[in-house]
């Protein structure tokens, strides 16, 4: 039986008070937000991260991992279409084949070793936040995000005026999935057109995801779902090889941005 070292209760609220506020002061300037932690935001910070850079994930819910984690019809099984089992093997995820170049797996086994290859990789996260407006320079570039509590979504308006704060970014990935939330703010100023997300079509959404994930204005990239929401794309469903290819996508245009700009 252990003999746990003796620890004073105020003692433990200390560390968490202060580890945590360290860390908040720290990323209050980021290379990187990722707005959304589901598959293809955790797939753009693991990669991001391992290329050295300051990458902070924002996540309005108290878990990580999206749809990812939760599976189809909440029965905790994703499939993936090949080339897609290729992230599984490096992420150390056991798979069965379920038909020709189709594959299924455990959705929380897949999605918790995805988490810690974020983290492992330097990544960090502010949960239970989300995202209430953009930052915007005098050169029409996202600059960075204006954050508040979740929990304050659900309090009436009258006991819920409390103000956000700003993070700065260099680039800032949208994440968000089907609701596309960083661009809407961009919608709502009439800075930017979408077209809205088309009917499921697996075969036809999964490619052209990843191949419209892009840079869709100064300083703001969009992936996974949130790509159908910007460019009229059909839906995937729960086969989410074309969620984690579009992450790989977007870290690659973060890096070409951040790449141009530093030497400009």
């Amino acid at each position: 039986m252990p003999l746990f070292h003796p620890t004073r209760e105020g003692e433990v609220t200390r560390a968490i008070v202060s580890s945590f506020l360290q860390q908040f002061e720290e990323y209050v300037d980021s290379d990187v937000i990722i707005v959304g932690a589901g598959p293809s935001g955790l797939v753009a910070a693991r990669e991001l991260a391992k290329a050295g850079l300051k990458v902070l994930i924002i996540e309005r819910n108290n878990y990580l991992g999206g749809g990812f984690w939760i599976g189809g019809y909440f029965m905790n099984k994703v499939t993936l279409r090949a080339p897609a089992q290729e992230f599984l093997d490096e992420l150390g995820v056991p798979y069965s084949p379920a038909g020709p170049g189709l594959y299924v797996t455990d959705a929380p086994h897949a999605c918790s070793r995805l988490i810690a290859a974020a983290f492992d990789a330097g990544a960090k996260v502010f949960s239970l936040t989300f995202v209430e407006d953009i930052v915007v320079r005098e050169d029409k570039r996202i600059a960075g995000v204006v954050v508040n509590w979740s929990p304050i979504i659900h309090l009436p308006k009258e006991v819920a005026a409390l103000d956000p704060v700003p993070l700065e970014a260099k680039v800032v990935i949208d994440a968000t999935g089907h609701d596309a939330d960083v661009v809407m703010k961009l919608v709502q100023r009439d800075m930017l057109q979408v077209k809205g997300e088309g009917a499921l079509w697996i075969e036809k959404s999964e490619e052209a995801v990843v191949e419209r994930t892009s840079e869709v204005y100064p300083g703001l990239i969009v992936t996974g779902m949130a790509v159908a929401s910007v460019f009229g794309l059909p839906r995937m469903g729960p086969t989410f090889g074309g969620m984690l290819f579009s992450g790989k996508r977007a870290a690659e245009v973060a890096l070409e941005i951040i790449q141009r700009s530093a030497v400009s």
